[in-house]
């Protein structure tokens, strides 16, 4: 039985999941940390995420040490981690994570990336294995499902990969964790989607003293 094909995002008060980009190569680059626009960044990424560091399960797929939070929000990190089977990935996420995740990048699932480069799959210890797509969104869900079996499929991101994803009408449901910051600007969620073709069920609701955590169901109108 194939699973569900999912995401799980965090986003701010006024509906930003990212702040305003930055070059990959400048936001973990050691000379330009003194950068402007590389400090606001850093800044409001560590702010939107400010929930996740603290939690067990997160210090530990990370390797962050021993101990960490117990309580609703680690039940949920974990729970996402367990249910996905594989994720799926656009050139930018990717792009930007490559210098920053830890050699044992922290999927342990295979991943695939959306992208018109073509290059052979990259093996990383642990379990997780990038695989390159250069046929389209469609293509690169067909080949997670069949990787990830009776599991769940992640759409890990970016916004953009997201946003074609569910107009396309490939999303079965996703989870937003809501963060009392606000960014004013920075890269939506919700740009580019058309309202008129999502129907929108909300089908769980738990808050911790940290954050809120929302899911839906879609589907077609």
């Amino acid at each position: 039985m194939a699973g569900k094909v999912f995401f799980s995002v965090t986003m701010s008060l006024d509906g930003f999941m990212a702040p305003e980009p930055v070059p990959p190569e400048d936001a973990f680059s050691p000379e330009k940390q003194d950068d402007p626009g590389v400090r606001r960044w850093m800044s409001k990424w560590a702010e939107l995420q400010a929930w996740a560091f603290p939690q067990r399960w997160f210090r530990e797929n990370l390797k962050l040490g021993e101990g960490g939070e117990e309580g609703l929000d680690n039940d949920i990190a974990r729970a996402t981690y367990e249910r996905t089977g594989a994720s799926v990935m656009g050139k930018r996420m990717f792009e930007a994570g490559e210098p920053a995740w830890p050699e044992e990048a922290p999927f342990h699932t295979p991943v695939f990336v959306v992208t018109h480069t073509r290059r052979d799959p990259w093996e990383r210890p642990g379990g997780t294995t990038f695989h390159f797509v250069n046929d389209g969104i469609e293509s690169a869900l067909d080949q997670a499902r069949e990787a990830a079996a009776d599991r769940d499929v992640r759409i890990a991101g970016g916004a953009e990969t997201i946003q074609e994803y569910l107009d396309s009408g490939l999303i079965d449901e996703f989870s937003i964790t809501l963060a009392p910051v606000l960014f004013g600007t920075g890269i939506r969620l919700f740009d580019r989607v058309d309202p008129d073709r999502l129907a929108l069920e909300q089908t769980r609701t738990e808050a911790s003293s940290r954050v809120t955590h929302l899911t839906y169901t879609v589907g077609k109108r």
